[in-house]
């Protein structure tokens, strides 16, 4: 346990931010995860729809430090790529 005022803020703090990046993580993944399945069913209407959402999920977790933006580039292209590719 910590001993100084301080600490035991910045513990408080911490827990609280861990919350909210695990939230974002678990939205963007999610999400990611539905356009995946939307693809794989060959559902269009539902990838194009689903993709909106993702995109702007992975975004926000990208403007909120939890992923990084490589990483969101990458996750946009290669959703994106895959419901273009779509008949």
């Amino acid at each position: 346990m910590p001993n100084m005022k301080n600490a035991e803020k910045r513990l408080l703090v911490n827990a609280k931010k861990e919350k909210t990046n695990n939230n974002y993580d678990a939205t963007m993944k999610s999400s990611i995860k539905k356009v995946e399945k939307a693809v794989i069913a060959k559902d269009k209407d539902t990838a194009k729809a689903s993709l909106k959402t993702a995109i702007k999920a992975i975004d926000k977790a990208t403007s909120n430090g939890v992923s990084s933006k490589n990483k969101s580039a990458r996750n946009k292209s290669r959703l994106t790529k895959s419901v273009n590719s779509m008949e």
